[in-house]
Protein backbone atom coordinates (compact mmCIF):
# COMPACT_ATOMS: atom_id res chain seq x y z
CA UNK A 1 0.00 0.00 0.00
CA UNK A 2 1.46 3.36 -0.99
CA UNK A 3 2.30 5.96 1.60
CA UNK A 4 -0.20 8.44 0.17
CA UNK A 5 -3.31 6.37 0.78
CA UNK A 6 -3.48 6.80 4.57
CA UNK A 7 -3.16 10.58 4.13
CA UNK A 8 -5.86 10.52 1.43
CA UNK A 9 -8.23 8.65 3.72
CA UNK A 10 -7.50 10.96 6.64
CA UNK A 11 -8.16 13.95 4.37
CA UNK A 12 -11.48 12.43 3.27
CA UNK A 13 -12.57 11.87 6.88
CA UNK A 14 -11.59 15.45 7.75
CA UNK A 15 -13.63 16.75 4.77
CA UNK A 16 -16.65 14.79 5.97
CA UNK A 17 -16.33 16.19 9.48
CA UNK A 18 -15.93 19.76 8.19
CA UNK A 19 -19.00 19.53 5.94
CA UNK A 20 -21.25 17.69 8.37
CA UNK A 21 -23.37 19.47 10.97
CA UNK A 22 -22.61 18.66 14.60
CA UNK A 23 -25.28 17.04 16.71
CA UNK A 24 -25.84 20.34 18.55
CA UNK A 25 -26.18 22.31 15.31
CA UNK A 26 -28.70 19.87 13.88
CA UNK A 27 -30.78 19.68 17.05
CA UNK A 28 -30.89 23.49 17.15
CA UNK A 29 -32.77 23.56 13.83
CA UNK A 30 -36.43 24.48 14.29
CA UNK A 31 -37.35 21.83 11.73
CA UNK A 32 -35.49 19.09 13.59
CA UNK A 33 -36.42 20.12 17.13
CA UNK A 34 -39.78 18.24 17.15
CA UNK A 35 -37.88 15.06 16.24
CA UNK A 36 -34.85 15.70 18.47
CA UNK A 37 -35.45 12.54 20.49
CA UNK A 38 -35.07 10.51 17.29
CA UNK A 39 -32.11 12.35 15.79
CA UNK A 40 -30.13 12.51 19.06
CA UNK A 41 -29.65 8.73 19.29
CA UNK A 42 -25.92 8.12 19.77
CA UNK A 43 -25.77 5.20 17.32
CA UNK A 44 -26.77 7.56 14.48
CA UNK A 45 -23.52 9.48 15.06
CA UNK A 46 -21.16 6.52 15.36
CA UNK A 47 -18.88 5.53 12.48
CA UNK A 48 -19.40 1.78 12.10
CA UNK A 49 -19.12 -0.81 9.35
CA UNK A 50 -22.87 -0.77 8.73
CA UNK A 51 -23.82 2.85 9.47
CA UNK A 52 -21.21 4.44 7.17
CA UNK A 53 -22.32 2.70 3.91
CA UNK A 54 -25.97 3.26 4.83
CA UNK A 55 -25.30 6.93 5.52
CA UNK A 56 -23.50 7.24 2.19
CA UNK A 57 -26.37 5.64 0.28
CA UNK A 58 -29.02 7.69 2.12
CA UNK A 59 -27.14 10.95 1.62
CA UNK A 60 -26.63 10.35 -2.10
CA UNK A 61 -30.27 9.39 -2.66
CA UNK A 62 -31.68 12.35 -0.71
CA UNK A 63 -29.08 14.78 -2.02
CA UNK A 64 -29.73 13.98 -5.68
CA UNK A 65 -33.48 13.36 -5.63
CA UNK A 66 -34.29 16.42 -3.49
CA UNK A 67 -32.26 19.24 -5.01
CA UNK A 68 -33.20 21.73 -2.30
CA UNK A 69 -30.47 22.80 0.16
CA UNK A 70 -31.55 22.43 3.77
CA UNK A 71 -34.31 19.99 2.91
CA UNK A 72 -31.61 17.45 2.04
CA UNK A 73 -29.93 17.46 5.46
CA UNK A 74 -33.29 17.46 7.26
CA UNK A 75 -34.38 14.49 5.15
CA UNK A 76 -31.19 12.59 5.98
CA UNK A 77 -31.61 13.32 9.70
CA UNK A 78 -35.22 12.13 9.78
CA UNK A 79 -34.62 8.98 7.71
CA UNK A 80 -31.38 8.00 9.43
CA UNK A 81 -33.14 6.25 12.32
CA UNK A 82 -35.27 3.75 10.35
CA UNK A 83 -32.30 3.01 8.08
CA UNK A 84 -29.78 3.04 10.98
CA UNK A 85 -27.55 5.30 8.91
CA UNK A 86 -24.75 7.61 9.99
CA UNK A 87 -26.02 11.21 10.02
CA UNK A 88 -22.67 13.02 9.52
CA UNK A 89 -21.80 10.86 6.50
CA UNK A 90 -25.29 11.24 5.04
CA UNK A 91 -25.27 15.01 5.51
CA UNK A 92 -21.83 15.33 3.89
CA UNK A 93 -22.91 13.28 0.87
CA UNK A 94 -25.76 15.71 0.13
CA UNK A 95 -23.15 18.37 -0.70
CA UNK A 96 -22.23 16.42 -3.85
CA UNK A 97 -25.33 18.03 -5.36
CA UNK A 98 -24.56 21.74 -5.26
CA UNK A 99 -25.01 24.81 -7.51
CA UNK A 100 -22.10 23.65 -9.68
CA UNK A 101 -23.41 20.10 -10.23
CA UNK A 102 -27.19 20.66 -10.15
CA UNK A 103 -27.55 21.80 -13.80
CA UNK A 104 -25.73 18.67 -14.98
CA UNK A 105 -27.86 16.46 -12.72
CA UNK A 106 -31.08 18.03 -14.04
CA UNK A 107 -29.99 17.76 -17.67
CA UNK A 108 -28.98 14.11 -17.20
CA UNK A 109 -32.28 13.39 -15.43
CA UNK A 110 -34.38 14.91 -18.20
CA UNK A 111 -32.41 13.03 -20.87
CA UNK A 112 -32.65 9.74 -18.95
CA UNK A 113 -36.36 10.11 -18.20
CA UNK A 114 -36.99 10.86 -21.86
CA UNK A 115 -35.00 7.84 -23.08
CA UNK A 116 -36.31 5.31 -20.55
CA UNK A 117 -39.97 6.34 -20.27
CA UNK A 118 -40.50 8.08 -23.62
CA UNK A 119 -41.34 11.54 -22.30
CA UNK A 120 -41.02 14.19 -24.97
CA UNK A 121 -38.69 16.47 -23.03
CA UNK A 122 -36.00 18.42 -24.84
CA UNK A 123 -32.67 18.67 -23.02
CA UNK A 124 -31.47 21.23 -25.55
CA UNK A 125 -34.27 23.57 -24.41
CA UNK A 126 -32.99 23.29 -20.84
CA UNK A 127 -29.46 24.19 -21.93
CA UNK A 128 -30.70 27.21 -23.90
CA UNK A 129 -32.78 28.44 -20.95
CA UNK A 130 -29.78 28.17 -18.63
CA UNK A 131 -27.54 30.05 -21.05
CA UNK A 132 -29.96 32.91 -21.67
CA UNK A 133 -31.08 33.17 -18.02
CA UNK A 134 -34.72 32.28 -18.46
CA UNK A 135 -37.34 34.02 -16.35
CA UNK A 136 -39.28 32.30 -13.58
CA UNK A 137 -42.35 32.13 -15.82
CA UNK A 138 -40.40 30.39 -18.57
CA UNK A 139 -39.07 27.84 -16.08
CA UNK A 140 -42.59 27.18 -14.76
CA UNK A 141 -43.93 26.62 -18.29
CA UNK A 142 -41.02 24.30 -19.05
CA UNK A 143 -41.61 22.26 -15.89
CA UNK A 144 -45.34 22.00 -16.63
CA UNK A 145 -44.50 20.37 -19.94
CA UNK A 146 -43.17 16.82 -20.23
CA UNK A 147 -39.94 18.05 -18.64
CA UNK A 148 -41.23 17.64 -15.09
CA UNK A 149 -42.15 13.92 -15.23
CA UNK A 150 -39.00 13.20 -17.25
CA UNK A 151 -36.85 14.97 -14.66
CA UNK A 152 -38.50 13.25 -11.68
CA UNK A 153 -38.19 9.83 -13.30
CA UNK A 154 -34.58 10.48 -14.26
CA UNK A 155 -33.73 11.84 -10.82
CA UNK A 156 -35.15 8.71 -9.22
CA UNK A 157 -33.07 6.41 -11.42
CA UNK A 158 -29.87 8.41 -10.89
CA UNK A 159 -30.53 8.60 -7.14
CA UNK A 160 -31.05 4.87 -6.77
CA UNK A 161 -28.01 3.95 -8.88
CA UNK A 162 -25.83 6.50 -7.04
CA UNK A 163 -27.01 5.15 -3.68
CA UNK A 164 -26.18 1.56 -4.64
CA UNK A 165 -22.75 2.47 -6.02
CA UNK A 166 -22.06 4.70 -3.02
CA UNK A 167 -23.02 1.93 -0.60
CA UNK A 168 -20.66 -0.56 -2.25
CA UNK A 169 -17.75 1.90 -2.46
CA UNK A 170 -18.24 3.05 1.14
CA UNK A 171 -18.32 -0.55 2.39
CA UNK A 172 -15.09 -1.33 0.51
CA UNK A 173 -13.48 1.90 1.76
CA UNK A 174 -14.48 1.21 5.35
CA UNK A 175 -13.20 -2.39 5.30
CA UNK A 176 -9.91 -1.16 3.84
CA UNK A 177 -9.72 1.61 6.44
CA UNK A 178 -10.26 -0.85 9.30
CA UNK A 179 -7.63 -3.25 7.92
CA UNK A 180 -5.18 -0.37 7.66
CA UNK A 181 -5.79 0.66 11.26
CA UNK A 182 -5.30 -2.93 12.49
CA UNK A 183 -2.06 -3.21 10.51
CA UNK A 184 -0.82 -0.03 12.14
CA UNK A 185 -1.70 -1.34 15.61
CA UNK A 186 -0.04 -4.69 14.94
CA UNK A 187 3.05 -2.94 13.56
CA UNK A 188 3.30 -0.71 16.63
CA UNK A 189 2.83 -3.68 18.96
CA UNK A 190 5.53 -5.64 17.10
CA UNK A 191 7.93 -2.68 17.21
CA UNK A 192 7.31 -2.29 20.94
CA UNK A 193 8.05 -5.99 21.53
CA UNK A 194 11.25 -5.70 19.49
CA UNK A 195 12.32 -2.61 21.45
CA UNK A 196 11.57 -4.36 24.72
CA UNK A 197 13.51 -7.50 23.74
CA UNK A 198 16.45 -5.38 22.59
CA UNK A 199 16.57 -3.41 25.83
CA UNK A 200 16.47 -6.65 27.87
CA UNK A 201 19.36 -8.19 25.98
CA UNK A 202 22.53 -8.05 28.19
CA UNK A 203 25.38 -6.04 26.74
CA UNK A 204 28.77 -7.82 26.36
Amino acid sequence: MSGGKPRDKAALMNWIRRNSPTREELLASRFIRPFAHRVAHSHLWRFTRTSVPRGTALGLFIGIFFLIPGVQIIGVALLALPFRANIPIGAAMTFLSNPATTPFIIAASVWLGDKVFGFHANVATFSIMVEKGASAGEWVRWFLSDAAPAMVAGLFIISVVSAIVGYVLAALFWDNWIRLRWRRKLRRARDQRLDASTSDTPVG
